[in-house]
């Protein structure tokens, strides 16, 4: 499937019905008063939530969004008919902006979730509210309101409860697929994802935890580099992130610099991700050897800079058990800090 987290489309709501003008012609009161009936209203244009999408592929093909038109008023009184709404559907997690003026109009976060974006015009009135005293056959009816038209820019950034982060090539979406059902392409080069990926962690009560995937990052994300300003939005709404390390990232930079440029370009992009809480998984560590960053070095030089590490081969399995541990013992401790207050 194709991932696409961005797209602009337009919409247009319906324009409301004509009022009619009319007079009771009966069989024993060829003047009868007038009896036109109202215009119907036109369609609107809602926006709703829904969990079974999962990316804005859809509106590749289709950017013009339309609701009907409501019907004209009849004779006898008669409404015209109401326009059924345009209903556009979008994953959980898409934020809707008016492309004109950047103003947030929706944030859908919940599935089916739903707000009306553009409303319909109001169809016009027919001659029978126009009759008065002086004037008994009015000739006159109301034309519908207009409908209105946006250009509108959706942004998807993915619901997740846990984010990986790290370079490209550090082996998160080995990670990912160790410990969830998902499937990533995994290939040993640098920037083998190229979109983001969710997964979904299971545990023996049953609880269930959603992860995402987001490629690699490199210097300079924040600003856009290598793309790394359209992926760091998708943990955004992340409660813990897990920064993964490569212990064999040799002749690369030191792989605790790599660490420090990750937080950093984090901070730079949205300041609240640092505040995030976060733990490290040290990757590769079926091909550690003397070559490379002294291990206990290493992690203590991380444990200084609040963070608790964990030795992992994604590879072969080892230490995974512990890692799926910690994951959902930090989790439950995030949220008890968020509903009491503490964070």
């Amino acid at each position: 499937m194709v991932f696409l987290d961005e797209a602009a489309i337009t919409a247009r709501s319906g324009d409301g019905g004509k009022g009619c003008v009319s007079f009771r012609r009966e069989r024993f009161v060829p003047k009868g008063g007038p009896d036109g009936g109202n215009g119907g209203d036109g369609g609107s244009i809602i926006i709703r939530a829904t969990k079974k999408l999962y990316t804005l592929r859809d509106f590749s093909r289709r950017r013009y969004f339309k609701a009907g038109n409501g019907g004209t008023g009849k004779g006898k009184n008669q409404s015209g008919r109401n326009s059924p709404h345009c209903i556009i559907e979008t994953p959980v997690g898409t934020i809707i902006q008016d492309d004109e003026t950047g103003e947030v109009l929706a944030d859908l976060i919940e599935d089916k979730q739903e707000i009306v974006l553009i409303s319909g015009g109001k169809g016009g009135k027919g001659n029978q509210h126009f009759a008065t005293s002086t004037n008994r056959a009015p000739r006159m009816a109301q034309p519908g309101l207009p409908g209105q038209e946006k250009r509108l820019k959706l942004t998807l950034k993915l619901l997740a409860d846990i984010g990986l982060v790290g370079l490209p090539n550090a082996g998160k979406s080995t990670i990912l697929s160790r410990l969830t059902m998902a499937r990533p392409k995994i290939d040993n080069y640098p920037f083998t994802t190229i979109v983001p990926n969710l997964g979904v962690i299971s545990f023996d009560d049953e609880k269930t935890l959603v992860m995402a995937d987001i490629p690699g990052l490199i210097e300079g994300a924040s600003s856009g580099r290598g793309l790394g300003d359209r992926f760091l939005r998708h943990i955004e709404r992340t409660n813990l992130l897990l920064h993964i390390l490569d212990i064999t990232c040799k002749p690369g930079p030191d792989i605790l610099e790599d660490f420090l440029m990750l937080r950093h370009e984090m901070g730079k992009f949205a300041p609240e991700l640092i505040d995030k809480p976060f733990f490290v998984a040290i990757n590769k560590m079926d091909l550690y050897g003397p070559e490379h960053r002294d291990i206990e070095e290493l992690r203590k030089a991380i444990e200084e800079r609040g963070a608790e590490s964990f030795l992992i081969s994604a590879l072969t399995g080892e230490g995974l058990e512990e890692l799926k541990e910690k994951i959902l013992q930090r989790w439950e401790e995030g949220r008890e800090a968020f509903f009491s207050g503490k964070n």
